[in-house]
């Protein structure tokens, strides 16, 4: 049995763990021919120039409204969407069903970004019917304003399919006998939910719930540099684009680390705080507290 762990074992190893030792460069004046050994250390200056930079705090801000979109757009979902596909009669047609909402995961972004600009971009089939409507044409694509929505919508389309896998599981391991004796005693389907269905559900979505608060910084590298110069840099900059251009591109490495630290803490923080107060509300959360 631990043989069979061993290759996640080390996957997490090497591609998680070790690269830790490269948050060094955060407090490093990082050259890259010069290497980790050689660079010169300079403290929290680092941290200071991004702290000071205006464009951080708005990539900082951009991050938080787009993940706190996602999250009470994109979250209740894969669960809707997994109750449906549970409602389904015949296992033939629920796994039909489950393959064609599961089939978008695995499409790239830059793919669905084209599709989502064929439909809802400038010359897109939707400005297309409100003209035809003696509606003004409207470019969706290039809406700063919209630039929140249109990407829970995307990452909707993508992954609410694949969401469901989990919450399916958590459906099928709840007893079909508590059902049986609910309508027994007349509880009509609305009350099952309430009292069968939800508890059961309740520490596998704490749980999901948990792990999407230690990842809210992180709302998607490569669908957002995808479009972020349609809507511009001051809706569409988020922290992992910052590091990018203003780390990576113009060689700020030092900053780039920085950031990328904030971002580790700041998500470890959240996970352990939100353990916590699962814990306080009588779930186990990521990992049972010492205590129980």
């Amino acid at each position: 049995m631990l043989l069979l762990c061993l290759p996640g074992f080390l996957y997490f190893v090497v591609f998680h763990y070790v690269p830790l030792l490269g948050y060094m460069v955060a407090f490093q004046d990082y050259q890259p021919y010069l290497g980790y050994l050689h660079s010169a250390w300079n403290g929290f200056t680092n941290f200071s120039n991004a702290f000071a930079d205006p464009d951080f705090w708005s990539a900082t801000g951009n991050t938080l409204t787009i993940a706190l979109v996602q999250l009470v757009l994109f979250f209740p979902v894969p669960i809707g969407l997994a109750l449906l596909l549970n409602s389904i009669v015949s296992d033939k047609v629920r796994r039909f069903v489950q393959s064609v909402v599961y089939l978008p995961h695995f499409i790239g972004w830059v793919i669905i970004v084209s599709i989502f600009q064929q439909i809802l971009g400038g010359a897109g089939v939707v400005p297309d019917l409100l003209e035809s409507l003696g509606l003004p044409r409207y470019d969706m694509m290039t809406d700063p304003d919209a630039f929140p929505l249109l990407l829970a919508l995307q990452v909707m389309w993508k992954d609410a399919g694949w969401g469901t896998i989990i919450v399916l599981a958590a459906l099928l391991s709840i007893d079909r006998g508590l059902y049986e004796a609910a309508a027994m005693d007349g509880a009509a389907r609305w009350r099952r939910f309430w009292h069968v269905t939800l508890p059961g559900l309740s520490p596998v979505l704490v749980l999901l719930l948990i792990l999407n608060l230690g990842n809210i910084l992180t709302v998607g590298f490569e669908q957002i540099l995808l479009q972020r110069d349609a809507v511009g840099p001051g809706s569409g900059e988020v922290l992992d684009t910052y590091v990018y251009f203003h780390g990576i591109r113009d060689n700020q490495w030092g900053t780039a680390a920085a950031v990328g630290l904030v971002k580790a803490v700041i998500g470890t923080v959240l996970v352990i705080g939100a353990n916590k107060f699962a814990h306080r509300l009588g779930h186990e959360g990521v990992y049972r507290g010492a205590d129980r």
